[in-house]
This record gives structure tokens, sequence and C-alpha cells, in this order.
């Protein structure tokens, strides 16, 4: 086991070095820079020394092999540089939005798990009931709907029930505070976005779940576990669940990772200031150290997932370690 996770280290390495390397070469491909766009926005007259100036105080005018040696150097240093349009550290624009993007993306991913798994379970093991049509119904919503008109609905569905029941309506709060700070305001603010997004993956998650398990149940061995006399709820839980988890696990990984930097429209429904909201803002501001910063911070929580994932696989079909 040890061997196949240090295997699995080694290769996180050359993939956070191509990522680097890809992103560094798109942003320059991009016609404009934040000198530009900060000087001549108005569309007004702009002394081309102005411009000039502020290139070479950023660093915008030096090389393109001199920026790229600084960019590396300053990620393996942990030094992400300051942001070019708001003049502040990058860790700090980073670390402002980083617990918001985080609690939503662990509770919409309790949420679609919470949902997923026991609906996909009960789904398959009642094939072609009515039971399973309704699961496949409410699936199929999830799918079909997207998860920033649910939160409008939600929204407007607060609006007008609070309302109705104490004649005041009431919205979310829009200051954030942090769980640990004010567990109550904390909740109350980001339950609906994370109910409104995990319902959304629930509806995936849930129909990987009902076609492994309908997989699994077809297999040998559980025709001989019923064979044995074993009880259904023994058979589904013990034997067939565990192993119809691999694909449902995969989804689940990859669910989780595209929150932390996915949910631009979702934040702007619910007045959220996360790390969706800030991607858009230094992409628009072509503010290239921002953007950098955040799409290697979301391309290592994509490689950590994987690699939790991978490590998930191993305990769950002990073949994968030892093959």
């Amino acid at each position: 086991m040890y061997s196949y996770i240090v295997k699995r280290v080694l290769m996180l390495f050359p993939t956070l070095l191509g990522a680097a390397i890809v992103v560094f070469l798109l942003l320059r491909l991009i016609p404009g820079d934040v000198c530009m766009l900060k000087f001549g926005g108005e569309g007004g007259y702009v002394d081309p020394e102005q411009i000039k100036m502020c290139q070479e105080r950023l660093g915008i005018s030096d090389s393109k092999i001199e920026q790229f040696v600084d960019y590396m150097i300053g990620f393996a240093t942990l030094d992400l540089g300051v942001s070019m349009w708001t003049g502040q550290p990058v860790t700090e624009e980073i670390w402002i939005r980083f617990p918001l993007s985080l609690q939503i993306a662990i509770m919409a991913t309790l949420t679609s798990v919470i949902i997923a798994i026991p609906l996909g379970v009960i789904s398959a093991a009642k094939q072609n009931s009515m039971t399973d049509y309704l699961v496949r119904a409410f699936s199929i919503a999830g799918i079909a709907m997207p998860s920033f008109w649910l939160g409008i609905l939600i929204i407007l569905g607060l609006l007008i029930g609070t309302q109705a029941w104490s004649g005041v309506p009431w919205m979310p709060p829009v200051h954030y505070k942090s769980i640990f700070d004010d567990p109550a305001h904390n909740l109350s603010q980001l339950i609906w976005p994370a109910l409104a997004t995990g319902y959304r993956y629930s509806a995936v998650a849930t129909r990987m779940t009902r076609s492994a398990m309908l997989e699994v149940l077809r297999e040998d061995y559980v025709r001989t576990a019923r064979a044995k006399g074993l009880i259904e709820q023994v058979i589904i839980n013990k034997h067939a669940l565990k192993n119809a988890l691999l694909p449902v696990v995969t989804i689940i990984g990859i669910e989780f990772a595209f929150l932390m930097g996915g949910l631009v429209v979702t934040e702007q429904v619910f007045n959220l200031n996360g790390i969706g909201k800030l991607f858009v803002e230094s992409v628009t501001q072509a503010d290239y150290t921002l953007t950098q910063a955040l799409v290697m911070l979301v391309v290592f929580i994509f490689v950590l997932v994987n690699f939790v994932v991978d490590l998930m696989y191993a305990w769950l079909d002990p073949r994968i370690r030892y093959s």
C-alpha cells in the first residue's frame, strides 16, 4: 500500500508543472494587459509612456522566460505575488473568499451523497417498480434543472413563504460570517446555495449509483449469496454496494473539485463573494498574477481530490493496489 501511495504522490508533480506551463502560455496569448485596461478602459487618450511605465513596474514588459521563471519560483516558495489590479497580496485576496467556497463545496457534496446513494440503491433494488420510476423522475428533474435557476426559486419561495407566514419577507443574510463565529448566521446564508447545488449534482450521482448497482446485482457472486439464503439487505449493503461505489466515488470527487471554482452564476444569485466570482473578476481585469494563482489552486484541488479518490479505490478494491 505504501509503494502505491508513493507512486501516486510522485505523479502529482509533473501534472502540476504541465498545468503551470499551459496556464502561463494561454494567458499570454490573450490580447491586451492590465495596464491597457486600466488606462485605456474609458476610451479616451492615454499616454503610451504611462502604459509603458505601468508594464515595466508590473514586469509585463519582461521577456516571457523571465516572467515564467519568476512565476515558477513564486509557486515553489509559496509566494503568489501581488494582484496587478488591486495591489493586494494574492494570498490575501484568495484567503478572504476560500473558506466560503470550501464550505459550500463540502455542504453541497454532503447533500449530494446523502441524497444520491440511498436513492440509487433503492432504485436499483426495486427496478421497474413505482419507487424506481419516482427516483428516476427525481434525478432527471435534477439534471434538467440548473442550480442557479433552482436557487432563484428558493429565494422566491423564502420571500413568498415567510411573508405569507409572518407578514414579513425574509431573505438569507448577505454578509458572510464564519461558522465558528456565528453558526446560525452562517448556515442561514449558505444552506440554500448548498441545497440548490447539491440537488443538481445528486441527480448525476443517483443515476450513476443506480447503474453501478444494477450491474453488480447481476454478478455471479450476488446470485451465489442469494442461493446461500442471505437476506437481501445483507447482500446489498455488504456485498454489492462496496463494489458499486467505484464509479460513484469518481463522480463525487470530480463534482467537489468543480464546486471550488465553478459556482460563478450560483454565487451571483445568492450574492456570495467566493472563488468563482473572484475568478471572473481576475479574468476581466487581465490580472495575470491572480488568474494564474486561482487556476493553479483549482488544478491543485483537482489533483488532490483525484489522489484521494485513487486511495479510496485501493481501499474499496484491494486488487487495484496490487496490480
